[in-house]
């Protein structure tokens, strides 16, 4: 016994529904000899006679009428198949699963997602905000369609793109000795002194660190980890310590006096802001959209 086609199961609930070979052949738009011989050969297939054939015409014998109805139930399946396929489908088309290291996603990517929501007002859009770290796994394992990070490293098993610039400042609060400092703070001086910092993970603490050793004083020391920039801004107000962290998260609390920023020389806090993806992945559709949009906005 082999399966027959659906083409072929089709014509037999239609010869079953219409009661007529030839009225069956013609809502498919074949000969009625073709739909003859197809009904002839899903016989063969199955080894039993399905349609009477009698001088009169033609109708389906009581095992083409149990036959026909299992048939029919196979096409209603397939067709729920196919409609749950093209559902799935326009879904993935219309969703973007996006992670952002935390002063990406505060300053940068509502801006873009606000611009691309703009073009498509039908797009479902998930933002997951981490650390950098987190950001670039969840990119890496495939579970966001783009992740936007600050770790200033290489990223092995992504592809990545610069969107964006940003620079770290060293701030202090208004009742600290460094604010009413004259001259510029030296590596040394700032590689000693222990710092209000980010949690390991985070672009922020990777960027301090990395500079530091470039600037031959190594990491930075702990006064205390916390886990987003709110928290260690809060922090530096509160006269808990300096911080180094990025001007777009202090800008405001500089402007209002209530941050002081000090210089430092010797030591480079400069640093890309980069969209990944998994290496090897051609971008397409939102995600494409998105990227293009960050991209965008950077040369202006």
């Amino acid at each position: 016994m082999t399966t027959p086609d659906l083409d072929s199961l089709r014509l037999l609930v239609l010869v079953d529904e219409l009661g007529s070979i030839g009225q069956a052949a013609a809502r498919l738009g074949i000969a009625q000899p073709s739909a003859s011989k197809r009904l002839s050969t899903v016989e063969r297939r199955l080894g039993l006679v399905l349609v009477d054939r009698t001088r009169r015409g033609s109708a389906l014998t009581p095992d083409g009428r149990v036959i026909a109805g299992w048939a029919h139930r196979v096409l209603s399946e397939l067709d729920g198949l196919l409609d749950g396929a093209e559902a799935l489908r326009t879904q993935h088309e219309a969703q973007l699963r996006v992670a952002a290291s935390m002063t990406l996603a505060e300053h940068l990517v509502p801006g873009w997602i606000g611009e691309l929501k703009r073009w498509n007002p039908g797009l479902y859009l998930g933002l997951q905000v981490t650390n950098s770290d987190q950001a670039a796994e969840l990119a890496r394992e495939g579970k966001v369609d783009l992740g936007f990070v600050e770790s200033p490293g290489a990223l092995p098993g992504l592809s990545s793109k610069r969107v964006a610039t940003d620079h770290l400042v060293l701030v202090v609060a208004g009742s600290h000795p460094w604010a009413r400092k004259r001259r510029p703070l030296t590596a040394a001086e700032l590689a000693i002194t222990p710092l209000v910092v980010r949690e390991p993970g985070s672009g922020t603490r990777e960027t301090v660190d990395t500079a530091l050793r470039k600037a031959g004083v190594g990491p930075a020391k702990p006064l205390l980890e916390l886990g987003s920039a709110s928290a260690v801004r809060n922090a530096v107000i509160a006269g808990a310590g300096p911080a180094v962290i990025s001007e777009l998260d202090v800008a405001r609390d500089v402007a209002d006096h209530r941050l002081v920023p000090v210089a430092v020389e010797g030591v480079d806090f400069g640093r890309e802001l980069r969209a990944v993806w998994p290496a090897g992945r051609r971008l397409a559709g939102p995600a494409a959209a998105l990227l293009a949009l960050a991209v965008r906005s950077r040369r202006a």
